[in-house]
Formats: structure tokens, C-alpha cells, sequence
């Protein structure tokens, strides 16, 4: 019998095996690399010992989740050239962590986002604030990555049972607590190292296959797509996945701003900035990440156009709406109706790399929020805590934040999650981004102006975000049967990221004249320490 994929039961089986062996071996890579001892800096950052490429493969790893894989995949395959131009934007995004955030993070910051916050702004608030929005910004993705375990698993293995669904996701869940508590910050990039290996070399291969069958001509692959997709030359220009708003171009550039602005400044991934030794290392182990979203992104565009070259957009639109099989299927395509036995391998090989990435994602979301939970709130009420008891209290808010979520993420399996992706983006883009570019680089901004910062970027997005089109008003949104869209945007970044900054500088403004100069005094004390890394942070 055959499955969804049009594999036969033993490729199905083979999966299986397949994705129990990579659980197995990471939760031991885990119990290996685990920090032996109480030491903070083993948990926390690893000691910085992965060498510049495999920090670089971690912090890639950590930045390209199974919502990037499916979510982005499915809009290439279903809207053409808006999917490419939001793939490029989070390969942007990245690079503008590069060159403008990495190294003063790394030299301003310890452990957590609150530890660069407070560098200049100490106190217990900036720390409780910064864990706040940590939490807020990573759990709907989260979420989106949990819930999407049993829907995925079932198209792979074929079955449509919906307690069989609910238990991968808490299974799974449970196992991406493991990884977070036990293995710390080396345990989990190690599995992000061997994710981002095999995604980038199995959907290497697959798009190769790809274009083999269009004999290596990328006009004829995009020309197939084009007239497969149902859109005509649409398919190939700007605005078909906004063709319904009221200003589509507007539409897609507010996108596109929230995604570049917000994506590389999530917690998961500025705290792996901590995790190099030196500013020439951070800068090094940026430019391995870049390159490699760069690769997957250019695999991503070849799968997501190839499967609808292949097999249409009506199909893909069948398996999901949403389109976020798409990546599966334009594998699957890329073998033709014949599967040889080493195809059959290949796919096994992609299947389990996108099982793997869904894994590593949340494990990374989680460590982020327990090093804050932990580091921020609980370090922060006592003076002087053991490293053994802060390391107690960071496995024990692994499982603090992982347990509310999986019981969530088995809540709204049912539903759109795409309003969480951009909830979480238009988080990063509108209190976190404005945080961290005024807290490294304006001489005058203070403790007010970062807290105005951090709650009213956040609040803006939390009001607007239920009223945009993902939510409801749309046989896709998160409540197609209600329609209370009153905001004409898909994302709120239009608003809020200017709001962000807006309230930041009027929480700073308000502050008074001789705050904002002692900031600035303060500021230009360790001025060399956070942009040029002269003084070491442990002095």
C-alpha cells in the first residue's frame, strides 16, 4: 500500500527507523557534550570551543527552523516570485546581524539578551522585561514547530489518526526538552550542526535532480512553473501572494521589513553570538552562517518551483493549503514515478533532515528562554547564587517553558499557525531590533527609554496583530469562520517597528536632560568595550 508520499510501506518503515536512530543519537550526542561539571560558561555558551565553522553551521542551524523549511517552501511553490523575495529577505536579514549587530552583542552580552540590555542599564526590571519578550517572541514559534510535528509525521508515514498526532507532538516535545536541559548550549549546536549537514546535503542533491529533469536550464524549470502554477507570468512577478489585500505592493514591502528587520534578532540567535571566543571568531562563524542560508536558500527556490513545475500547484494546494508540504512533495517529484532504491534512500535522508530540524529548532527556542528564565529572573533575586543552583534552576525552566508548550502546541494543531510565525517576527522586528540598535550604539538612552521600548513595541504588535488578515477574514486565516480584520496588512511591521523605535526615544526624551547625560557618560565608558571589543567582558 502507499502513502501519501506515493512511497511504499517499507520506504515508510524506513523513515521510522530512520527518524528513532537520529532521536536516539542526538539525545546521546547530548548526554556526551553536556556540561560535567558546575560551570556556568560550559551551559551557557560551551566555552566558545566549536571552532568558527561550527558555530557558524550552529548559528545557521538555529536560524533556519522548520517553519523557514515548510512555511517558506510552501509560499515559493504556491506564490513563485513573493516566495523567493521572502527567502532572500531572511538570507538579508542575517547579513545585517553581520555587519551590524554580531560583534557588539558578543562584547556587550554574557549569557542572555538581558545581559547586553543591562550592560548599560542595569536592574532587575530590564532583566524581568528582556525574559518577558523572550518568552513572548519565541513561544509562537514554538508552538508553530510542535504543532506541525504530527501533521508532518502523518503525510511521511501515512497515517491520519489524531491521537497518533497529539502523541508525536508530546513525545517529541518531551525529547526537545532533553536536548535543551542536558546538553546545554554545546549539546544542542552539535545538533544543529549535523541538522543543517543533512539539509543542506540532501536538498542539494534533490534540487540537482531537479534540474537534471529540465536539463539544467533554469528559464525551462521556472517556464514549467509558471504554467503549472495557474497564475501565467503572475506566478513570476511581485504581488500574487497579496493579490487580495487592499494594497498588495504595500503589503508585501511591510513583509518583507519585518522579516529582515526582526528575523536575525531573535533571542535563539543573538545568544549564539556569546558562544565565540573572540570578535574575530563572531565574525567568522557570521560569515560560515550566512553562506550557508545563502546555499539554502538558492535549494529551497530550485524545490519549491521544481514541485510545482512537477506536479502543480493544485496539488500542493490539496496536501495543504498553506503549502507547507510542498518541500516533501517537490522531493518526492524529483525521482519521477520510478523510485530506485538509493532514491528511496535520498528522500529517507530528507524526510529525516526536516524531522531533525523540527528537533533542533525547538530545542534551540527552548534553551533561549530557560538561560533567560533562569539567568535574568531567578540569578537576578540573589546576590550571590551558586553555579550548581543556577544550573539546577536553568534544566528546571527547560522544563518550565517546554511543558506549557507542548500542552499549547496540541491546542492549536488544528488551526492556521501561520499568524504565530509573524507574530514572533513582528515581535523581533518591533521591541527587540529597536532594543539592542539603541542599547548598542545610542549614548543616550536609558533604563525608561528601553523599557518603553520593550513593552510598547510589544504591545503595538499584540493589538494589531489580531486584526490583520491571518487571523481571520480568510478561508486560510486562523479563524476562517470570523472576520474581525480591521487592520488592511498581513503583518503589523508598517506600524510597529517604527512604534518601537518611537517609544523608545520618547521613554528616553522623558527620562530628563541629566539621565539621558549620565547614560551618555556611562555609555562612552564602555564605549570601546561594546563596538571594538578593547576591554575583555570578564574583566
Amino acid at each position: 500500500m502507499t502513502g501519501f508520499t506515493g512511497f511504499s510501506d517499507s520506504a515508510q518503515t524506513m523513515s521510522l527507523v530512520a527518524f528513532s536512530a537520529v532521536a536516539t543519537i542526538t539525545l546521546l550526542l547530548c548526554v556526551m557534550t553536556g556540561p560535567d561539571r558546575d560551570d556556568l560558561d560550559e551551559f551557557y555558551t560551551g566555552y566558545g570551543s566549536l571552532s568558527p565553522m561550527g558555530n557558524g553551521l550552529a548559528i545557521a542551524g538555529d536560524y533556519i527552523s522548520a517553519a523557514t523549511v515548510l512555511g517558506t517552501g510552501g509560499v515559493i511553490a504556491l506564490c513563485g516570485y513573493d516566495g523567493i523575495v521572502l527567502a532572500l529577505s531572511t538570507t538579508l536579514s542575517l547579513m545585517l546581524m553581520m555587519f551590524l549587530l554580531a560583534e557588539p552583542l558578543r562584547n556587550a552580552g554574557r549569557f542572555t539578551m538581558g545581559d547586553a540590555l543591562a550592560r548599560r542599564t542595569p536592574g532587575r526590571c530590564v532583566r524581568v522585561t528582556a525574559c518577558a519578550v523572550t518568552i513572548a517572541a519565541l513561544l509562537p514559534l514554538m508552538l508553530v514547530q510542535l504543532a506541525g510535528t504530527g501533521q508532518l509525521l502523518a503525510f511521511i508515514l501515512g497515517f491520519s489518526n489524531e491521537s497518533l498526532k497529539t502523541g508525536c507532538v508530546i513525545g517529541l516535545g518531551a525529547l526537545m526538552i532533553s536536548y535543551a536541559a542536558i546538553g546545554g548550549m554545546k549539546g544542542t549546536a552539535l545538533i544543529q550542526i549535523v541538522k543543517i549537514v543533512m539539509l543542506l546535503g540532501s536538498g542539494a542533491l534533490v534540487a540537482l535532480l531537479i534540474l537534471h529533469r529540465f536539463d539544467w536550464d533554469p528559464g525551462a524549470l521556472f517556464g514549467a512553473a509558471a504554467r503549472q502554477s495557474g497564475a501565467g507570468e503572475a506566478f513570476l512577478h511581485s504581488g500574487l501572494q497579496f493579490a487580495g489585500g487592499t494594497s498588495p505592493r504595500l503589503d508585501m514591502i511591510t513583509s518583507e521589513l519585518t522579516i529582515v528587520v526582526g528575523g536575525a534578532c531573535l533571542p535563539h540567535i543573538t545568544m549564539r553570538m556569546y558562544t565565540a571566543s573572540s570578535a574575530r571568531q563572531v565574525r567568522r562563524s557570521m560569515s560560515w552562517a550566512v553562506s550557508s542560508v545563502a546555499v539554502f536558500v538558492l535549494v529551497i527556490t530550485v524545490v519549491g518551483v521544481g514541485a510545482t513545475a512537477l506536479i502543480g500547484r493544485t496539488t500542493i494546494a490539496q496536501a495543504d493549503p498553506q503549502g507547507n508540504t510542498a518541500y516533501l512533495l517537490g522531493s518526492r517529484a524529483a525521482f519521477g514515478p520510478d523510485v530506485s532504491t538509493a532514491e528511496t534512500f535520498l528522500f529517507t535522508t530528507v524526510t529525516t533532515a526536516i524531522f531533525l530540524t523540527l528537533l533542533a529548532s525547538v530545542a534551540g527556542m527552548i534553551l533561549a528562554c530557560a538561560n533567560s528564565l533562569a539567568h535574568d529572573v531567578f540569578a537576578g533575586r540573589v546576590r550571590e547564587m551558586s553555579a550548581r543552583r543556577e544550573m539546577t534552576l536553568a534544566r528546571f525552566s527547560a522544563l518550565a517553558i517546554g511543558t506549557p508548550t507542548i500542552l499549547l502546541a496540541t491546542l492549536v494543531q488544528h488551526r492556521s499557525l501561520q499568524p504565530l510565525v509573524t507574530l514572533s517576527f513582528c515581535l523581533g522586528a518591533s521591541a527587540i531590533a529597536p532594543a539592542l540598535v539603541y542599547s548598542l550604539f545610542w549614548r543616550r538612552y536609558t533604563r525608561s527609554g528601553l523599557i518603553c521600548t520593550l513593552i510598547g513595541g510589544s504591545l503595538t504588535v499584540l493589538l494589531l496583530m489580531p486584526g490583520t488578515n491571518l487571523v481571520s477574514g480568510s478561508p486560510i486565516s486562523a479563524f476562517p469562520d470570523a472576520d474581525f480584520n480591521w487592520f488592511p496588512f498581513t503583518t503589523t511591521g508598517i506600524v510597529s517597528v517604527p512604534a518601537g523605535f518611537l517609544f523608545g526615544w520618547l521613554g528616553t526624551v522623558s527620562s530628563g536632560r541629566g539621565k539621558a547625560e549620565e547614560q551618555r557618560r556611562q555609555y562612552e565608558a564602555v564605549e570601546g568595550w561594546i563596538l571594538a571589543g578593547a576591554v575583555r567582558r570578564g574583566s
